[in-house]
């Protein structure tokens, strides 16, 4: 696969990603190489990546707790606190193999340890591969708020290797599933029926899945850098799915649903906004919906929550003042941005998921 280019790094596949990486750090030197991994990926992913590096430089590592109820601050101090205690310097490198959480905390962590140090991200889940991948997004979560605090930072490189989708479960492959759900319909109508006449995830495609996804995320994000136009069509399914995912993760008595599950709820319910406002077709809008069930299932939304999660959105950091701000959808691979949506369509929403 050839490499993809981003906003001033490249994305590189396969083995030929650890031949770049190895050709960087030996022109480039750095001071320390860092490995900031969480306990899983320590266990599962490091000793792999290890036996792929020619460096014989000495190699430090930071675990950290797995799971995004660690992506905060807290944990940000953590990892400052271990590379200030390892003498981490301007010329350190920092490398963050793991999932969404790992390259969006560490990041961040990188680009403000002592005003930043170059950091290289290996993601090793399917949901960071196409999403977390491209875009240059940093950060954490302020309390259950998604991902409030950050910055834009670009990495010196980002490397994917499909090997590492063999350590995550079935569940955590198809919370990467929605993101190129999610590209199929905003913006590849040809991805999104690949995707719906296919219920088998783990195939010959997977590879082809996750390239094209790659690509319409960087010709998007090449294209809109900071979120002022067409980016804001990667948030389709996010308004209202973000603030399922919190009121879930804050819920003591509610199974938390990984990203993935939260986001493909939320394109459902955002995909009936579309029809009632914008006349999006109806048998599209079913097919979403039994795309989506047959990948997911059904999650119990009861109607009791419905307030708690349409007021989580008023948080959402694409609203502009006290409006909150839909990505919605005219047609297949046709949106508009920054819609509004009626209290009383929220709730019908939520209903037309439930039914």
């Amino acid at each position: 696969m050839n490499s993809i280019q981003a906003t001033n790094y490249q994305v590189h596949f396969q083995q030929e990603a650890f031949k770049v990486l190895n050709l960087y750090i030996a022109s480039s030197k750095p001071s320390k190489i860092i490995v900031l991994v969480d306990e899983n990926t320590k266990k599962d992913c490091l000793p792999y990546f290890l036996s792929k590096l020619d460096s014989n430089s000495h190699i430090e590592t930071i675990a950290i707790n797995a799971g995004e109820i660690h992506k905060n601050i807290d944990t940000c101090v953590v990892v400052w606190s271990a590379l200030t205690d390892l003498n981490a310097d301007r010329k350190s490198l920092l490398i963050n193999l793991g999932g969404g959480m790992v390259t969006d905390l560490g990041g961040f962590v990188a680009s403000t340890f002592k005003r930043g140090i170059k950091f290289i991200n290996i993601p090793t889940t399917l949901l960071s591969m196409v999403d977390a991948s491209v875009g240059s997004k940093t950060g954490v979560d302020l309390g259950t708020l998604k991902n409030l605090i950050g910055l834009f930072s670009n990495p010196e490189m980002v490397l994917i290797d499909t090997v590492f989708l063999s350590t995550v479960s079935k569940r955590e492959l198809h919370s990467g599933l929605a993101e190129i759900i999610k590209y199929g319909l905003t913006y590849d109508i040809n991805l999104w029926n690949s995707i719906k006449v296919n219920s088998k995830l783990l195939d010959a495609n997977l590879d082809v899945l996750i390239y094209r996804s790659i690509e319409i995320k960087n010709e998007v994000v090449l294209q809109d850098p900071k979120e002022n136009g067409l980016r804001k069509i990667l948030n389709f399914g996010h308004t209202i799915g973000h603030a399922i995912e919190s009121y879930f993760l804050e819920s003591e008595h509610k199974e938390t649903l990984t990203h993935g599950e939260a986001i493909a709820i939320g394109m459902v319910i955002e995909g009936y906004f579309s029809s009632k406002l914008l006349n999006f077709p109806e048998a599209e809008l079913d097919n979403i919906k039994s795309t989506i069930i047959d990948f997911f299932g059904h999650v119990e939304i009861l109607s009791e929550d419905y307030e708690p999660i349409i007021d989580l959105m008023k948080y959402d950091k694409k609203n502009i003042g006290s409006t909150v701000n839909f990505v919605l959808l005219e047609n297949l691979a046709q949106f508009k941005i920054d819609c509004t949506v009626e209290h009383d369509i929220l709730v019908e929403g939520l209903n037309f998921y439930n039914r």
